[in-house]
């Protein structure tokens, strides 16, 4: 779902917290515009310079780090931004992605056009899109629940032989999956590993979730979407050997013949800035590299 930002309904932002990778160049030099340009107008801008390091420090302690900002600015790719997403996991933060990265699906405003979306953010004509995420818990194990903005994959080991996994909509039974995994994906995740794997996009504000075998030896095993109601469960009916639960492929967790995966939409979804006037529809030619008829395309670029 989009929204629009507003100053005027109690959200005027007062502080920032830039994250970025200094090892990379252009994240530096980009890093050395922004700080000057945030701290003239906001009254408290913090600037990490070690993305991952900060991360680490939120993921073992979420009070620790910095004091929560009105504001996140991450400065890279949609990894990097999955990493800050998932450091404010708890207490999400209004966030923009400025894209120095690959693709940029989430980190949509391109680096060239940093201080037109910022200052549409801070004169209040800021667009936030509320991206669904998602939970998930095992059954049996010692692990706390975890948070995705893009997918949960059940995967194969790298030596191992195919798994099998049942999926179920709530009590109904769906299908076996022999596989080398299984992807269940938000409509943001939808353009991820999911799209990669030969599942659909999905539109950012529609209410579904996309489940994607991953090189399924039975043929006729497809993508199916299903809503974002309902909660899933994947039960590992068997097994060669290691099995890995990947949140967001940044976070992985073993698992055995038996156990359960119980993933549902989280309550609270995250919001992330877009550029203002931005055409989703855009994003996708611009991202996948459509085409269509050279006559189409010309009139896109001329309107």
């Amino acid at each position: 779902m989009r929204t629009s930002w507003s100053t005027e309904d109690g959200r005027a932002l007062r502080s920032a917290l830039i994250l970025a990778s200094f090892e990379k160049p252009a994240v530096r030099q980009l890093a050395g515009e922004l700080e000057p340009w945030l701290a003239e107008r906001l009254e408290r801008v913090t600037l990490r310079s070690d993305l991952r390091e900060f991360c680490t420090e939120r993921e073992r302690n979420q009070d620790a780090g910095v004091e929560r900002p009105d504001l996140v600015c991450v400065l890279g790719g949609d990894g990097s931004l999955l990493s800050a997403v998932r450091s404010f996991a708890e207490d999400p933060v209004p966030t923009l992605g400025i894209n120095l990265g690959r693709v940029g699906f989430l980190a949509s405003t391109p680096a060239s056009h940093w201080q037109e979306t910022l200052e549409g953010v801070l004169e209040g004509r800021g667009t936030l899109e509320l991206r669904t995420r998602l939970t998930v818990r095992i059954e049996g194990q010692q692990c706390s629940e975890r948070v995705a903005l893009n997918d949960i994959a059940l995967e194969r080991g790298s030596r191992q032989g195919m798994l099998t996994a049942s999926l179920f909509v709530g009590e109904e039974w769906v299908s076996d999956y022999r596989a080398d995994g299984v992807i269940v994906a938000t409509p943001s995740g939808s353009t991820a590993y999911s799209l990669s794997a030969g599942g659909p996009v999905l539109e950012p504000s529609v209410p579904a979730l996309v489940v994607t075998p991953i090189c399924s030896q039975g043929l006729s095993n497809r993508p199916i979407v299903l809503s974002d109601r309902d909660e899933l469960k994947l039960s590992i009916v068997s097994a060669s050997g290691l099995t890995n639960l990947a949140v967001d492929g940044q976070a992985f967790h073993s698992m055995e013949q038996g156990d359960c995966a119980y993933i549902a939409r989280h309550p609270v979804p995250y919001p992330l800035f877009a550029m203002p006037g931005l055409d989703p529809y855009r994003r996708l030619r611009d991202r996948l590299g459509w085409r269509g008829s050279i006559e189409a395309t010309e009139r896109a670029e001329g309107s």
